[in-house]
C-alpha cells in the first residue's frame, strides 16, 4: 500500500473576501509531481451547533427559511464562532439567541467538516441536556427563526422522513438518538 502525504501549495491568491465567502484559488504540487493550477478552497470560521434537550426530555429545534435550497428548513441550533471566541461559549450564545434556551449539562458529541475537500473550517457539535427557557430570543436583524420543540419520536420521524436536509445537522442527531456514549 503506497503512503499519503499531503500536496505542496505552489501559490495562493484570494479571489473573494467577504464576511460570509472567502475564496482562495490555491496552485499545488501532487506527490506524484501533478500540478493543479486551479484547486479552490472556501475559507469559513469555525462553526457550533447545538442538540439542546429541555429537561422534560424534549428537543429545542428552530424553523428557519434557506434561500440555498429557497427552503423553510426545521434545524438545530447553530452559528459561527466569533473570532477569539471559545466553541463551548459559542454553542451556548447561539442557543440562548436564537431559542432563548440556556443552562442544563453541555458536552461535546462529535467534531465534522462539512467538506474536507473545499472547506477549511470545522464545526462542533454539543449536546446541551436539560435546557430550560431562560429568555426571548436575541436574534440579528437578517435572522427569522421559530422555536419548536418537539419529542424525540418527532425528531426521530424528520430524520425518517429525510426532512432535515443541513448534514452538520442530521450527522450529530443520528449519532446522538442511535449510537450514545
Amino acid at each position: 500500500m503506497s503512503e499519503i502525504k499531503k500536496w505542496d501549495l505552489l501559490d495562493s491568491e484570494y479571489l473573494i473576501r467577504r464576511p460570509w465567502l472567502t475564496a482562495r484559488r490555491d496552485r499545488v504540487k501532487l506527490p506524484n509531481g501533478q500540478i493543479n493550477d486551479e484547486f479552490y478552497v472556501l475559507e469559513y470560521p469555525d462553526w457550533v451547533n447545538v442538540i439542546a434537550v429541555t429537561e422534560e426530555g424534549k428537543f429545542v429545534m428552530i424553523e428557519q427559511y434557506r434561500h440555498g435550497l429557497g427552503e423553510i428548513q426545521m434545524e438545530i441550533c447553530a452559528g459561527v464562532v466569533e473570532k477569539g471566541e471559545h466553541h463551548l461559549d459559542a454553542a451556548k450564545r447561539e442557543l440562548l439567541e436564537e431559542s432563548g434556551f440556556g443552562g442544563g449539562n453541555w458536552r461535546l458529541l462529535t467534531v465534522l467538516s462539512g467538506n474536507p475537500s473545499t472547506t477549511n473550517n470545522l464545526t462542533y457539535c454539543y449536546v446541551a441536556e436539560g435546557v430550560r427557557k431562560i429568555s426571548d430570543q436575541h436574534l440579528d436583524r437578517t435572522e427569522d427563526v421559530a422555536v419548536r420543540i418537539l419529542s424525540r419520536e418527532e425528531v426521530e420521524n424528520l430524520l425518517k422522513k429525510d426532512v432535515l436536509k443541513q448534514s452538520l445537522m442530521a450527522a450529530p442527531l443520528l449519532r446522538y438518538l442511535y449510537m450514545p456514549v
